[in-house]
C-alpha cells in the first residue's frame, strides 16, 4: 500500500478518531505491513509483545489457552481494530492468540515505534484507553451474561453482538460474513456444543436464522432474536 492508501485505513480505525492528517500520515510512515492468510497466527500467546498490530481489512479470532489446555475465544476483531496493543504499551506478554478467519491485511509497529507516536499524538492515548474500556465493559456484559442468563439469551446475544460488529445485509436477511462454527460459538457462550447445535437447529427450523450461505450464519428474522435476547 502506499501511504494515501495507508492513511485511507487509519482514517476508518477508532483508534486514529479524532487525529489530523499530519497524525495520519506520521502513522502511515511509521508503519511496515504483514498479509495474512487463512488460519495465519499473527502471534502466539505468551510471546514477548514486541508489535502492534492494526487490522486493514479481513477478520481475526482471538484464541486464549487457560490453564488446564481448554480453549477459549476472547472475540473476534475485524477492519480498524487493535490487535496486541494493550500487551505492547502494558509491556506484558500477548495474553491470547490471534488466528485469521479470513485472509486480510495488517499494519504494525514496534512497540518502541508505537510509544513515540503516541508521545507524539496524545489523541491517540485517549483513544487507547477509551477502547480499553470498551473491551472491558463487553467483556462484563459476556461475563454478566454467563452469571445470570439462561443458554438460549446467551446465545442470542453472542450472534447478535456479532451482526453489530460486522454483519452485511443480504438478500434473505442479515449475514454473520465470516465462518463461526458452532463449537466456537460453545466457547463464545460458555456452553456445550450439544447445547449450541440444538438451540441453532431449533432456530432454523422457526426460520430465525439459515446457515446455508457458503457457510456462514444468516439471521433471517432479526427481531425474533433480540426477542430471545430480551427475554427475562
Amino acid at each position: 500500500m502506499d501511504i494515501d492508501a495507508r492513511m485511507s485505513v487509519l482514517e476508518r480505525s477508532p483508534f486514529f478518531a479524532s487525529a489530523d492528517r499530519d497524525t495520519l500520515k506520521h502513522a502511515a510512515e511509521t508503519a511496515s505491513e504483514l498479509p495474512i492468510a487463512k488460519e495465519d497466527q499473527i502471534f502466539r500467546q505468551g510471546e514477548e509483545a514486541s508489535y502492534s498490530y492494526l487490522l486493514a481489512w479481513g477478520r481475526v479470532r482471538l484464541d486464549q489457552t487457560t490453564s488446564d489446555g481448554r480453549n477459549v475465544v476472547i472475540r473476534y476483531l475485524g477492519p480498524g481494530d487493535l490487535i496486541g496493543t494493550v500487551a505492547v504499551l502494558r509491556r506484558k506478554p500477548y495474553p491470547a492468540t490471534p488466528v485469521a478467519v479470513e485472509d486480510g491485511m495488517t499494519l504494525f509497529w514496534s512497540a518502541e515505534k508505537k510509544a513515540m507516536l503516541i508521545a507524539a499524538h496524545p489523541v491517540l492515548a485517549t483513544n487507547a484507553i477509551e477502547l480499553t474500556g470498551s473491551r472491558l465493559e463487553e467483556l462484563q456484559e459476556r461475563l454478566r451474561e454467563v452469571a445470570t442468563q439462561r443458554v438460549e439469551r446467551r446465545i442470542a446475544a453472542t450472534l447478535l453482538r456479532q451482526v453489530r460488529h460486522a454483519g452485511r445485509r443480504v438478500e434473505e436477511g442479515v449475514e454473520i460474513p465470516f465462518t463461526l462454527t458452532r463449537g466456537e460459538i460453545a466457547e463464545l457462550t460458555a456452553t456445550t456444543l450439544h447445547t449450541v447445535s440444538r438451540t441453532l437447529a431449533a432456530w432454523e427450523q422457526e426460520g430465525i436464522l439459515s446457515g446455508k450461505r457458503a457457510s456462514h450464519l444468516v439471521i433471517t428474522k432479526p427481531h425474533r432474536l433480540v426477542e430471545i435476547a430480551e427475554q427475562e
